[in-house]
């Protein structure tokens, strides 16, 4: 099953769970009702930050929406767990699997060089926890530049805007954990 179908079933599922309709989660979430119905119908392939809008919106983490729901152990691919942002040069691989249980997500991304990409956050209560596995990134937060190399780990409150920027030569890659407070 393609990324884009999984996402399209569990949207539909977690809008049905909550009685609403297109329109109102168009205005709890700041997705227009005509992305969201592209999105249901798997006729579009969002964005990382429209994802986290909807999430938002739902009140769910952003896992709910891109994981399979599975009971048993399985194996993701990492051509399985893409999600690419093409302009940026940032690309993000998924590795969650569905755990009702689960306050977290697990992800491994890569930046291009010169690439940078921007999340408005992640919602209230969340925290991001960051591992340089290849490289240098620049963490832009609140005002702030924090250069990150190889091996150094970074730990901060998501809920607010970030950027992330690869201002070397060569690919950048990092671990990332988001996980939900509560």
């Amino acid at each position: 099953m393609q990324l884009n179908e999984i996402i399209a079933m569990n949207l539909k599922r977690l809008r049905a769970e909550r009685g609403l309709s297109l329109g109102k989660l168009a205005e709890l979430s700041g997705v227009s009702k005509v992305m969201l119905s592209q999105i249901e119908k798997a006729e579009s392939s969002p964005t990382i930050n429209t994802l986290w809008k909807i999430a938002g919106g739902l009140q769910v983490s952003y896992t709910k929406l891109i994981d399979l729901q599975i009971e048993a152990p399985r194996i993701i691919r990492k051509g399985e767990s893409a999600l690419l942002d093409m302009e940026t040069g940032y690309r993000v691989y998924h590795y969650s699997t569905a755990n009702p249980a689960r306050d977290f997500e697990f992800f491994n991304s890569e930046l291009e060089p010169a690439g940078e990409f921007t999340s408005e956050g992640h919602g209230p209560n969340t925290h991001e926890y960051v591992l340089v596995t290849k490289g240098e990134m620049i963490l832009c937060y609140c005002g702030e530049e924090y250069i990150l190399e190889e091996g150094d780990f970074i730990h901060f409150d998501c809920s607010q805007p970030h950027t992330y920027l690869n201002r070397k030569e060569i690919t950048t890659e990092f671990t990332n954990i988001v996980y939900y407070l509560g």
